[in-house]
C-alpha cells in the first residue's frame, strides 16, 4: 500500500517537472490555424549546421525541446518552430529573445502562454535562434541566399 502511493506520488512529482516550461492556462484560441501539424521531428529537414547552430542545438535540446520538440517539430505542449509563422519576416530575432526572456501570451496556438526560460543564458539565445533559423531555410521557411543575422 505504501509502495503504490509512493509511486503516484513520484509519477505526478515527474509530470509537474516536465510541465515547468509549459503553460498550464487555459489555450487562448488561435490568431489563425497551423498549415502544418504539430509532429514528429521526422517532418523537419535538418541540415548540416553551422558551429553557432550547433551550439544553438545544444542548448535548445536542454531547455526547449520538451515544449517545442526535436529539431524544433512541436509536441502537444508546444508548436513547431519550423513554420511559416515563425519566419523572420513575422517573429522577428528579438520575438524570440523577448520570449525566451519574458515568456510570451499564447496567441497563434492553442497550448497556452509560454512562460519564461530563466535557465537559458543571455548569451546562448543568439545560438538558439542561428539553429532555428537554420532549420526553417533548410525547410523552405526562408530562401536559401538569406542573411541570418544570429548566426
Amino acid at each position: 500500500m505504501l509502495r503504490a502511493w509512493v509511486v503516484g506520488i513520484l509519477a505526478v512529482a515527474l509530470l509537474a517537472l516536465a510541465l515547468v516550461g509549459c503553460s498550464a492556462e487555459e489555450p487562448a484560441a488561435p490568431a489563425y490555424q497551423a498549415t502544418q501539424p504539430a509532429s514528429g521531428a521526422s517532418a523537419v529537414v535538418v541540415p548540416d549546421l553551422s558551429a553557432n547552430a550547433r551550439a544553438g542545438e545544444q542548448v535548445f535540446n536542454a531547455n526547449c525541446v520538451l515544449c517545442h520538440g526535436p529539431n524544433a517539430s512541436g509536441t502537444g505542449l508546444g508548436p513547431p518552430l519550423v513554420h511559416k509563422i515563425y519566419e523572420p519576416g513575422h517573429h522577428q530575432d528579438f520575438s524570440i529573445q523577448s520570449a525566451v526572456r519574458n515568456g510570451v501570451p499564447a496567441h497563434h496556438w492553442q497550448f497556452g502562454n509560454m512562460l519564461p526560460v530563466p535557465t537559458v543564458a543571455d548569451e546562448d539565445i543568439p545560438n538558439i535562434i542561428c539553429y532555428i533559423r537554420e532549420l526553417q531555410r533548410a525547410n523552405g521557411i526562408i530562401p536559401p541566399d538569406a542573411n541570418i543575422a544570429a548566426c
